[in-house]
């Protein structure tokens, strides 16, 4: 009969007992545990030496669960080390190999390529949202190789694309992406030009990738995208004088009310008289200073700061029209400012205006002129300058275009129908005097 008080001894070997059986018990159960690591060890898929039709070896080929994997040798150009990696393949589409044929036929092909040291970078490639921001940052510390402007432009067209791309990585984006975003944007009534110009951010990022970081071989762009997207711009139609000055009495006009047209009429007009009587570009002509006046050398230096479209400064000789402007305006000049057009509210701070968009809009609608921008004071410079005679070659140097001309003739010459009809008058069909013979 148990009465619940143990004795000495009785207790020890009871507590032995307890030790005992605990240890076994732990010793069972760690068993069981390892058995089960081995077990799914044994069973987690592994590389297969891959056979081919004769059941021999295919060298360098594996097999792991259901995907092939090359085994290559391949070079760090950087440092000459050798490495051996398994390169899971795929076919040109990015999808994964099925068939040994299939298998073996891509095996060469990378062999091929190592060879021909066309080889991609194997590994995961970084999507092309990522790869992208990594681009812009590129370019913004690239310190005036693109202006800030241009990066701009390009952030907000990369921004479409990779709305459009998601997260696919650099090595899987293929011709058809780039004409699926083609298409949208056709659809969406955008211009040929303007989805060509997408077209361009888009190699530019991919360009990098290639060139610099080597992530690919080609780009992925579909044959024949410039012929489809070729465009020819519309003819400008030409300012004239008589609508240059139509313009500014509208800007400095008063409202039925008494009050002006524009803030700034006077302001405004010097501005757009003088892109029309020197042809500089929006931007240009709100940096020139005082001290890029010269009036004993009659010279006007445009970007002498590189600020220009092609970071050069250039010389534009004074015309009759320009040099009586400049006189005009020097009578005007403000005594506390460098710039031509300084800012109305530049306060202590001396600086230039920085766009005359709104008074530009608001003379144009009092005068019920068409729509006319500022680069129609650029064309007006440029086509008067053809129509007066003066040669290709030096209205180039006056607009700051490195072609010697070409796109003078080619986009510029927007001729009035009285030029070209004085032009005919000259042509002559008469006996031809040969030079020489004249001097004899």
């Amino acid at each position: 009969m148990f009465t619940g008080i143990l004795s000495m001894s009785e207790r020890s070997r009871l507590t032995l007992c307890h030790h005992l059986c605990h240890f076994n018990a732990m010793k069972h159960n760690a068993s069981q545990r390892s058995s089960k690591n081995i077990n799914a060890h044994i069973h987690a898929p592994t590389f297969a030496k891959v056979l081919d039709g004769r059941k021999q070896p295919v060298r360098g080929l594996w097999q792991r669960g259901d995907r092939f994997y090359a085994r290559l040798s391949i070079e760090n150009f950087s440092n000459g080390e050798k490495r051996v990696r398994r390169v899971p393949l795929v076919n040109s589409d990015g999808n994964a190999v099925d068939t040994v044929p299939q298998a073996i036929a891509e095996l060469n092909r990378l062999r091929t390529q190592r060879s021909d040291d066309t080889l991609p970078k194997l590994g995961r490639t970084p999507t092309f949202a990522a790869y992208a921001d990594e681009y812009l940052a590129t370019i913004k510390a690239g310190q005036g190789t693109k202006k800030p402007g241009t990066i701009a432009k390009e952030k907000t067209t990369i921004a479409l694309w990779k709305k459009h791309l998601g997260g696919i990585r650099l090595d899987k984006i293929r011709p058809a992406h780039v004409a699926g975003f083609m298409k949208k944007r056709l659809a969406a009534e955008m211009s040929k030009r303007t989805v060509k110009l997408d077209i361009i951010a888009f190699r530019n990022v991919l360009k990098q990738a290639r060139d610099v970081d080597e992530h690919i071989t080609e780009l992925p762009v579909p044959p024949g995208i410039n012929r489809e997207l070729k465009s020819t711009p519309p003819t400008r139609e030409l300012f004239t004088p008589e609508e240059l000055e139509k313009l500014c009495a509208a800007a400095k006009a008063k409202k039925p009310d008494g009050s002006p047209v524009t803030k700034n009429g006077q302001q405004f007009c010097d501005y757009i008289r003088l892109m029309a009587y020197c042809g500089a570009r929006r931007n240009e002509t709100l940096a020139l200073r005082w001290a890029d006046v010269e009036f004993k050398r009659e010279q006007l230096t445009i970007g002498a700061d590189g600020n220009t479209k092609n970071s050069t400064a250039r010389m534009v000789d004074f015309n009759p029209a320009l040099k009586k402007h400049l006189l005009d305006m020097q009578t005007r000049r403000a005594p506390d400012s460098q710039w031509l057009f300084p800012s109305p509210q530049r306060g202590d701070k001396d600086i230039h205006a920085i766009s005359f968009r709104e008074s530009l809009e608001l003379a144009r609608a009092h005068a019920k002129l068409r729509r006319v921008g500022f680069h129609d004071m650029r064309h007006q410079f440029i086509s008067f300058c053809v129509m007066s005679g003066i040669d290709f070659m030096t209205i180039a140097k006056w607009a700051g275009h490195r072609d010697g001309g070409i796109l003078i003739g080619k986009v510029y010459g927007h001729l009035a129908d009285t030029h070209t009809k004085a032009a005919a008058q000259r042509v002559s069909f008469g006996p031809v005097v040969l030079e020489k013979a004249a001097n004899e």
